[in-house]
């Protein structure tokens, strides 16, 4: 059955926000970043709603846009959160209403597209402030090791580590074909 959605996961740094409007345009479809709806939906930045509020409120705000917004829509290439899959039952939704794919990069590449991000809040101490490289890369690893079997279930998967954009989106197509409305 051909499917009217494309959903990116994968660990913050992996590309979804980069690949994803440059998939959608190849393939006609508009792009979405969940993160970015949140943010604009909510009226704050994301590191600002986990501190404010914490990782609890954040996810079940998510969910809630994943539910009345996302799903709601056709033809569109959606970025999610790194964590969007890992939590409640979104990884069913997700996978029913379209095709899911895993941007995969080891936690070296990742931590080099990664370490000087302020804007994400799972990567920063109880202060705020950037974690040094060697606790960063220890943060990285752990969270990877905890939603990587969650990621594993994608539809399929796509290595970012040692190729270019346009090389990782031409494997995507190549991937979707005859898969997608």
């Amino acid at each position: 059955m051909k499917k009217a959605l494309v959903f990116l996961t994968g660990f913050m740094g992996s590309g979804k926000s980069t690949i994803g409007p440059i998939l959608a345009k190849e393939i006609g479809y508009d792009f979405i970043d969940v993160d970015e709806l949140i943010e604009k939906i909510d009226g704050r930045k994301i590191v600002d709603i986990f501190r404010e509020d914490g990782e609890i409120y954040f996810r079940n705000l998510e969910r809630q846009i994943l539910i009345e917004t996302v799903l709601k829509l056709s033809k569109f290439v959606v970025a999610l959160g790194g964590g969007t899959i890992t939590f409640s039952d979104n990884l069913f939704l997700v996978k029913r209403s379209g095709i899911l794919i895993y941007l995969k990069a080891s936690p070296e590449i990742l931590l080099q597209r990664i370490k000087f991000k302020t804007d994400r809040p799972l990567l920063l101490d109880p202060m705020g402030n950037l974690l040094p490289e060697n606790l960063l890369f220890e943060r990285i690893t752990t969270l990877l090791q905890m939603r990587e079997p969650y990621y594993l279930q994608a539809d399929f998967f796509v290595s970012t580590d040692d190729r270019g954009i346009e090389e990782t989106v031409a494997e995507i197509l190549k991937k979707l074909e005859g898969k997608i409305a």
